[in-house]
C-alpha cells in the first residue's frame, strides 16, 4: 500500500523532465528578441505573461518568481529600446505584467500549501490504513499465504472488506474475513471493530465460539460509534468467515456468519464449503450473545482455501455477467499461492475491465509441504470441467435477520 506524493517542485526530481523548466525562460528570449527586431509599431511584449504561467504549472513559487522578474526584466529592456521607459504605453504594460507575475506566484504558492496538505493528509491516512489493515505473514506454522486487497473508492487501500490471520493460545492459526455492509472509507471504521476484536481474542480463547462471541459483543456495543449513520441510517451488519486451522492434523473448524463460502481445493477439484449451521452477521444478535456451533472441515498438507469476499463473485462484466471465481480457479494451471492469487487478480480485472465497483478482498491460504505437490485444479465441486454442473457458481449465503 502506497500514497503517490505529488507537488509542483517534484517535477524538478525526474531527470528527463528538468528541461521543460526551460521552456518559459527559452520563450523569454525569443519573444524579448524578436520584439526588439520587430517594428515599434508591434508591441510583443504583453506575451511576455506566458513565461510565469507556464513555469506555475512545471515548478513550484520560488521557480515562478524568477520566471516573473525575467519577464519584467525582459519587458523593462524591451522599453529602453523602443521608445524608453517614460512612454505610456511601456508603463501600463510593465504595471500589467509586475501585476499578473505577482498573481501567478501568489496562486502558486496557495497552490504548493494545499498539495503539502493534502500529502500530509494521504500520509496520514497511509498510516493509519497500514495499522488497521497489517499485512498477513506469508508464513504461519505449516500454511503460506497471499492476499490481495482492491478498494472501491480511489486514494484508499481499504475499505469495507477486512482479513486478518493471527496465531491461537494454542497450535493453532485463526483467520477471518468479512464484509461490511457498504463500502469505502465510511466503512472502515466498523472493519476495525472486528480487526481490533480479533486480533486481541485471537489468542486469549480457547474456543472459535467464544472469539465469534467476542467478534459480536464488539460489534454491538460499539458500531453505533463509528457507522457513518448520518449518511447510512440503515441497519448495519458484517458479514464475517473465522477459521481455525490447527497445525497438526487435518481437522479445522470454521463459523459463517453470512458470508460467502470458502472455497477448497485439493487433488484438482474445487469444492465450496458451505456452512452446516446458519449464523446470522456480526451486529444482528442482542446480548446475551450466543455460543454458535462451529462447522469441521479437513485441510490436509497441499490443499488450498480460497477466502473472498462479495466483491469478488458480485463483480460484473460490462455484459452484466458474475465472475465466476470457481470456475476459473479450476481453469488455472497449478501453482504456488502467490501465482494462483495473481491469475485471479488478472483475471477478475479483465473480466470487469478495470478497478470493480465494490471493496473485494482475496486470502490464499496453502496447507503447505514438499512432499506434496501444489494443486492442479481440473474440476469444479467434484465435477470434471466438461460436466455440465462444473459451471455451477458459489453463492453467498443471505443473511439471517
Amino acid at each position: 500500500m502506497g500514497v503517490r506524493r505529488w507537488s509542483g517542485n517534484r517535477l524538478l526530481e525526474e531527470p528527463w523532465s528538468r528541461w521543460l523548466v526551460a521552456i518559459p525562460l527559452a520563450l523569454i528570449v525569443v519573444i524579448t528578441v524578436v520584439d526588439l527586431q520587430a517594428p515599434t509599431d508591434v508591441h510583443l511584449g504583453p506575451l511576455l505573461v506566458i513565461a510565469p504561467a507556464l513555469t506555475a504549472s512545471l515548478a513550484g513559487a520560488r521557480l515562478t518568481a524568477v520566471a516573473g522578474v525575467l519577464a519584467v526584466a525582459a519587458q523593462i529592456l524591451i522599453a529602453v529600446f523602443h521608445g524608453g521607459l517614460t512612454t505610456t504605453n511601456h508603463i501600463a504594460q510593465l504595471i500589467a505584467l509586475t501585476f499578473l507575475s505577482t498573481l501567478v506566484v501568489f496562486l502558486r504558492h496557495i497552490r504548493e500549501r494545499q498539495e503539502r496538505a493534502l500529502v500530509q493528509a494521504r500520509s496520514v491516512a497511509e498510516t493509519a490504513q497500514r495499522v488497521l489493515l497489517r499485512p498477513p505473514p506469508r508464513r504461519v506454522g505449516p500454511l503460506r499465504i497471499a492476499w490481495l486487497y482492491l478498494s472501491a473508492e480511489e486514494e484508499t487501500d481499504i475499505g469495507g472488506d477486512l482479513f486478518a490471520v493471527a496465531r491461537a493460545g494454542h497450535a493453532a492459526t485463526r483467520v477471518v474475513i468479512g464484509d461490511v455492509r457498504g463500502s469505502g472509507l465510511a466503512a472502515i471504521g466498523e472493519a476495525s471493530l472486528v480487526l481490533g476484536a480479533f486480533r486481541e481474542g485471537a489468542h486469549r480463547y480457547d474456543t472459535l465460539p467464544e472469539l465469534v462471541a467476542v467478534l459480536e459483543d464488539s460489534v454491538y456495543r460499539n458500531v453505533d460509534d463509528v457507522a457513518d449513520t448520518e449518511h447510512d441510517p440503515g441497519e448495519h451488519f458484517i458479514t464475517c468467515l473465522v477459521l481455525e486451522i490447527p497445525d497438526e492434523g487435518p481437522l479445522g473448524e470454521m463459523i459463517n456468519c453470512g458470508h460467502p463460502p470458502p472455497l477448497l481445493v485439493r487433488d484438482g477439484q474445487v469444492t465450496a464449503m458451505y456452512a452446516k449451521h446458519s449464523v446470522p452477521p456480526l451486529g444482528m444478535c442482542e446480548p446475551p450473545i450466543p455460543l454458535h456451533p462451529t462447522d469441521s472441515w479437513t485441510f490436509e498438507a497441499g490443499d488450498i482455501l480460497i477466502l473472498y469476499t462479495d466483491g469478488v463473485i458480485e463483480a460484473r462484466s460490462p455484459a452484466g455477467a458474475f465472475y465466476p471465481l470457481a470456475e476459473r480457479v479450476a481453469s488455472f494451471p497449478a501453482g504456488s499461492p502467490d501465482a494462483l492469487l495473481d491469475r485471479i487478480h488478472r483475471d477478475l480485472l479483465s473480466h470487469v475491465g478495470g478497478i470493480p465497483l465494490d471493496d473485494a478482498a482475496i486470502l490464499v491460504i496453502e496447507h503447505a509441504a514438499s512432499h506434496h505437490p501444489h494443486f492442479a485444479p481440473r474440476s469444479v465441486n467434484g465435477f470434471p470441467r466438461s460436466h455440465p454442473s462444473a459451471t455451477r457458481r458459489p453463492q453467498p449465503q443471505p443473511p439471517v435477520s
